[in-house]
């Protein structure tokens, strides 16, 4: 049965987008069938972490979202790109970026869009590419796509860091998640300097929430060095990193 999985924080620069690429490649990796959109559509990026800039992207979300396409016309099958780094690969992913020219953006921002088309898009996505797994990299704080997004998922990684202003903004998507009764409610704590008690962060953000941390995530110098140049686990299958994430993708399909 598919699942819909949702990566989502309330501020950016969380990490957010590398995680669900992350996430996605792990899948991948195990034979299945990935989808991923990006409904940042304000700010994308996730594209950047598959190869991808302006000249490759002939379609987009946003295209479906005005009525000029499907969505599955939008969908962009990456997985060569994923090849380069990993040969044999078993699984396939499917990437649905949102635009990033200038004049696309500004027309989301001035006229909005149909927010109910998302639920009719992801569901269709499912159906016509067969997936195993849709991946939604959510837009950063509460909106109406955000909520739709994480009503419909099977799991939900919250991303934060160890960080005052992500303790209260974490707080308040825990609570939204619950009230929309997520079946699986997950935290991940990252960018967790290695000076850290990682036992004592694990437990204070569970005491603290009342809610399971799927994986601490240390800061870490090699994927700063990377720069979203590409993605972490096919660079460096062997880091004590892509140990946490093959974890954390174990229990996000659990």
């Amino acid at each position: 049965m598919s699942k819909i999985i949702s990566i989502h924080s309330f501020r950016g620069g969380t990490g957010k987008s590398n995680t669900t690429a992350n996430i996605t490649a792990l899948l991948a990796q195990r034979g299945l069938r990935v989808g991923v959109v990006d409904t940042d559509i304000q700010s994308p990026g996730i594209h950047v972490l598959f190869g991808l800039d302006e000249e490759h992207i002939s379609r987009s979300l946003n295209d479906y979202l005005w009525g000029k396409c499907e969505i599955k016309d939008a969908a962009m099958d990456v997985t060569s790109i994923l090849q380069q780094f990993k040969p044999g690969l078993k699984g396939q992913v499917f990437l649905i970026p949102s635009s990033i020219k200038a004049g696309e953006i500004a027309k989301i921002l001035r006229e909005g869009y149909d927010v109910g088309l998302l639920n009719d898009g992801f569901q269709q996505l499912l159906e016509d590419l067969q997936l195993d797994v849709l991946m939604i990299d959510t837009h950063p704080g509460l909106n109406e796509e955000t909520l739709l997004s994480i009503a419909i998922s099977d799991a939900l990684a919250i991303i934060m860091r160890p960080d005052n202003q992500d303790y209260q903004g974490t707080s308040v998507t825990v609570e939204v998640a619950r009230k929309l009764e997520v079946p699986n409610l997950l935290l991940v704590v990252n960018k967790v300097p290695p000076v850290f008690d990682f036992d004592h962060v694990q437990q204070k953000i569970e005491q603290t929430y009342n809610c399971r941390v799927g994986a601490i995530l240390p800061h870490s110098d090699e994927m700063m060095v990377l720069s979203s140049s590409g993605i972490f686990v096919l660079k460096y299958p062997d880091h004590p990193m892509t140990a946490r994430l093959e974890r954390l993708a174990s229990l996000l399909i659990a």
